[in-house]
């Protein structure tokens, strides 16, 4: 079950793990308030104790067919809504915007979607 507690005693974050944040403010194009992000920071940075973390935002929004732009994710454990992925608002947060979660942990499968989307909106490709 997801928890709201400090972050001393908050459960590990894992990379593919979907977790509450608070993107407040918002600007421009950002999307804000209280919503689901998908952890996307390498295990080794987040076990290190990281200050921030790389993650996109949810959204449930949907939009079909906007691959590598946006990538599906079904409702399932503690994610209520069928979501998409906003991989082209890759960011940074502090940790303290992390404020419930994790709600689920995404299989290897779909992270490996993720992983390959965020090459191409990134335009990084292996040689």
């Amino acid at each position: 079950m997801p928890s709201s507690i400090s972050l001393k005693t908050r459960p590990m974050r894992k990379r593919g793990s979907v977790w509450l944040a608070n993107l407040n403010p918002g600007r421009g194009s950002e999307p804000g308030k209280i919503r689901p992000v998908l952890i996307v920071q390498s295990q080794a940075l987040l076990e290190a104790d990281h200050p921030s973390t790389l993650i996109v935002p949810l959204t449930s929004g949907l939009v079909d067919h906007a691959e590598p732009l946006r990538l599906r994710l079904p409702a399932q454990a503690g994610l209520e809504k069928d979501s998409d992925l906003l991989l082209d608002q890759l960011r940074a947060i502090d940790n303290k915007r992390l404020i419930q979660g994790p709600l689920m942990q995404c299989p290897p499968e779909f992270m490996g979607r993720v992983d390959e989307a965020l090459r191409e909106v990134l335009d990084i490709f292996v040689v």
